[in-house]
């Protein structure tokens, strides 16, 4: 009691002292700290473990751990969900849209650690996926929560979501200009001058408490030596046609897998044949071990002995076309092994598997030209850009992919190019895919939040919440007198016939009626059963308010019966919606 009456307290001191923006904005800092430290506590957590589990291995010999590896680490993942959360959990950056869209903005409390922990035991031991997705979605759970706590509304709840996306990705990547493109482009979130402070505030305090903690370098110190060459064009080009074509494999290759894994039921058939399988990968290709920024430092580096160490080919270093069948296999591999990692039950995310292709995607295109004689090119340069490519493709983010490489690399000399591969990346995979990895799921099931005000609200409504129930009901054995006695108390002109156990069974429209309801004699003879008709369209209780308002766009109906399992459960009626949707609208369009 003692610590609500302290809430309640600094709750109404806040609403008399501290206006919305103030408190907003301070509340971005919080979370932009919270975030970092997130970040910091993932990534130290797995280089701890996959340390231990390295340092004893010789680069000269195959580790033939790393066919059990991965499994062990799934497998402590999927006890502690089953064990300790006890629930079906969702995880990463779709778990956040999912929150934005159908939850309210609200993400479980459990998120703030369960990602930090199974993901730090899947990564940590060679699970083939990133940190950024689980880091993202802890700084978004503690954004959510924090939320809730000082009783926050949808919409001031939703920026602390995209305040916590910004700060993770700003405190992994030391990027505070990408991070703010990721959460607006990614997040779904709209750039007005109400956003854009608090984005900017969580981006830098997080920024400052990784740099804190991790030091200043992400990636491989790397300085640009040629930047933009104007002979130099189409290969950017062709490079932007390989990515978006890789970004369209990655995304098939994804939701293939995911199939296949959603056809076994037994959580602990899928570990045992996913980590089987990704122990195998990684055995034959050691560089798929972990979230792989080794193997991205080492490629930006010119130093490409981490296709080689551990590995059965091991004594082929010094063989080119060796090392281009490598880089092959790892970028065919690298999302095959991803997904196993997710459908096996490890949790991670996306991003760093995206870059890692992308590291390798731009080498193998530069090598490729280089040997064949077409053109001198910048390797590193091309590496550099082939990331950018990636995520433009992976993602559906050519800002964010363009501006992250831009920062962490100091490449700005490169922005031209790094504009054009990244908008021929994204272009070329819109072409296959509509949607990114990130949200391919959520938009079949009709879950997705995107830039259109309209789909918002739309996403936003439910049905069950327009629900009216004063319209009147019969019994569909009653007689034409007592549909009369009901008209009588009735101030609708629909009523809804239904039998003993609450099932629909059609209605009765007193335009339909006016006639015969004048004839008394008729009263006895004449049962509802004979007068209902059965309407054309009805809506069932779980239903998107988007299907809902197609419904009505292609039907000259004012009302329509709301069914759960053919049960009557009211009527939502056009006018209703579209106050509500008004309403909610202006909502969302006030800066």
């Amino acid at each position: 009691m003692k610590k609500k009456s302290l809430l309640g307290r600094f709750l109404v001191w806040r609403l008399k002292h501290v206006n919305d923006r103030q408190f907003i904005s301070m509340l971005a800092i919080l979370i932009g700290v919270t975030s970092g430290i997130a970040a910091v506590i993932i990534k130290n957590s797995v280089h701890f473990i996959s340390s231990l589990l390295q340092n004893n291995s010789s680069v000269e010999y195959e580790n033939i751990l790393y066919v059990i590896y991965p499994t062990i680490g799934i497998l402590i993942a999927v006890l502690f969900i089953k064990y300790v959360i006890r629930r079906p959990v969702r995880h990463g950056i779709p778990n956040v849209l999912y929150g934005i869209s159908k939850s309210n903005a609200q993400i479980s409390r459990h998120n703030m650690f369960s990602s930090i922990i199974t993901s730090a035991f899947t990564v940590g031991f060679g699970g083939s996926v990133g940190l950024e997705g689980p880091t993202v979605a802890t700084g978004a759970a503690l954004g959510s929560n924090i939320g809730r706590l000082f009783h926050l509304n949808y919409k001031h709840i939703t920026l602390l979501l995209g305040c916590a996306c910004a700060g993770a990705m700003a405190a992994i990547f030391k990027a505070p200009i990408a991070a703010i493109v990721f959460a607006l482009e990614v997040i779904m979130l709209d750039l007005t001058m109400w956003s854009l402070v608090p984005l900017l505030l969580a981006s830098t305090s997080a920024v400052i408490t990784s740099y804190f903690f991790l030091g200043m370098d992400v990636l491989y110190p790397f300085k640009v030596e040629n930047g933009f060459i104007m002979s130099d064009l189409p290969y950017y080009i062709v490079l932007g046609i390989f990515t978006g074509l890789l970004a369209t494999y990655f995304t098939k290759c994804y939701m293939f897998i995911h199939g296949i894994f959603d056809k076994i039921e037994s959580i602990y058939k899928k570990l045992i044949f996913g980590g089987l399988s990704l122990g195998i990968i990684i055995f034959f290709f050691p560089s798929l071990f972990g979230e792989g920024y080794d193997a991205i430092n080492a490629s930006l580096s010119g130093n490409y002995s981490y296709l080689f160490n551990n590995s059965l080919f091991y004594s082929f270093q010094d063989n080119f076309w060796m090392i281009i069948v490598l880089l092959v296999m790892v970028i065919f591999f690298k999302v095959i092994a991803a997904s196993i990692t997710f459908g096996a039950g490890g949790v991670g995310g996306i991003f760093a598997p995206t870059l890692f292709m992308g590291v390798n995607a731009g080498v193998l295109f530069a090598k490729l030209v280089q040997h064949l004689g077409f053109r001198d090119l910048e390797v590193n340069n091309f590496a550099l850009i082939g990331m950018a490519g990636m995520i433009a493709g992976v993602l559906h983010a050519p800002l964010t992919g363009l501006f992250l490489i831009a920062d962490i690399s100091g490449g700005y000399q490169l922005f031209v190019p790094l504009m054009i591969t990244a908008t021929v990346s994204y272009a070329t995979v819109k072409t296959f895919e509509t949607h990114s990895v990130y949200t391919i799921q959520l938009a079949k099931r009709k879950e997705l939040m995107t830039h259109d005000k309209d789909q918002n609200v739309l996403s936003l409504m439910r049905v069950t919440k327009l629900i009216e129930r004063d319209f009147s009901t019969v019994d569909a054995n009653a007689t034409l007198g007592e549909l009369v006695k009901v008209i009588a108390k009735a101030n609708r002109n629909i009523f809804i016939v239904i039998d003993e156990e609450n099932n629909f069974k059609g209605i009765v429209k007193l335009d339909d009626i006016r006639e015969i309801m004048f004839q008394p004699e008729k009263y006895n003879d004449v049962f509802v059963r004979d007068l209902m008709v059965m309407p054309q369209v009805v809506i069932q209780h779980d239903e998107s308010m988007a299907d809902v308002a197609s419904k009505y766009q292609y039907s000259d109906k004012f009302n329509l019966v709301v069914l759960n399992d053919g049960k009557y459960c009211g009527c939502v009626s056009r006018a209703q919606i579209f106050s509500t949707y008004r309403r909610m609208l202006k909502h969302f369009s006030e800066d």
